[in-house]
């Protein structure tokens, strides 16, 4: 009797290996989603993407780094990494070398390439989610708000499946204003505002800061009055996280948590979560 326990055992657990799919994942560097002869967009406008070899229809995330509009470079954290999610890590040209609207074209850009190639990877166009830190926040926000940039690439910014920008500025940015001779302390609200664009019908928009005490420049205030309004005008899908205790940098670890719990509920709205 125990010798057949034993066989039956084995059998089971030889049907459960072959059933079960290791997910293994590639890491493709410096891809081209703009062409130009111009030499700095030939410079920058460039991504890397990690992808599952062997899943199909995956959430994909869009990833836009922080410096100020003025500084940094693609980057892909761990965090990110062997969740099923497609990821892309976009470069885009920086101020003041270029005006405000070739930087946002380029981020358009890179998002529309998301949209046309993301299948060739395993991934999804009806889930594309768009994030990033700072500078990439506030690149998410106006994307995804001001529908006039992914429109140049013949995408309605409405068919983002979510926006999660990380401690991004909503009120006008302080470089594009440090190039128009306004100080760093006046807050300005123009086009180049995502909360300009505050509309009913955009894509689910999750804003996370740090703590108000020590963000930058009332990077929560703004945050806070920027989700006031979107739900004013009936923008019910409109979340805010202050993470206690963390400033502008620190506060990026935890909000992972965050955009991973949103994400799950976007796609699995019926599913039973704790939330953050």
């Amino acid at each position: 009797m125990r010798s057949k326990l034993i066989i039956l055992i084995l059998i089971l657990t030889a049907g459960l290996s072959a059933g079960a799919q290791e997910v293994s994942y590639k890491l493709l560097k410096d891809i081209s989603y703009k062409q130009s002869s111009d030499t700095y967009v030939q410079e920058r406008c460039k991504l890397d993407i990690y992808y599952p070899e062997n899943l199909t229809d995956c959430p994909v995330v869009v990833w836009f780094h922080g410096g100020g509009l003025t500084g940094g470079s693609k980057s892909m954290s761990g965090r990110l990494k062997e969740k099923g999610y497609v990821v892309i890590a976009a470069n885009y040209r920086l101020l003041p070398d270029v005006s405000i609207d070739e930087c946002l074209d380029d981020c358009a850009a890179a998002v529309a390439w998301a949209f046309a190639n993301a299948e060739k990877y395993g991934g999804s166009r009806s889930k594309i989610f768009v994030s990033g830190h700072s500078a990439g926040g506030y690149i998410t926000s106006m994307i995804g708000m001001d529908k006039r940039w992914l429109a140049n690439y013949d995408i309605d910014a409405n068919d983002i499946a979510g926006l999660i920008p990380f401690s991004g500025q909503v009120i006008s940015h302080f470089s594009y204003r440090s190039m128009k001779g306004i100080p760093n302390l006046q807050p300005t609200i123009d086009e180049y505002a995502p909360l300009y664009h505050v509309r009913k019908d955009s894509a689910p928009l999750i804003l996370i800061t740090g703590d108000r005490e020590v963000e930058l420049f009332g990077r929560y205030e703004e945050n806070a009055y920027m989700y006031r309004m979107m739900k004013l005008v009936g923008h019910e899908e409109t979340y805010i996280y202050e993470i206690d205790g963390h400033g502008h940098g620190a506060m990026i670890e935890p909000s992972y948590h965050i955009l991973h719990y949103h994400i799950d509920q976007i796609l699995n709205p019926d599913k039973p979560t704790v939330k953050p």
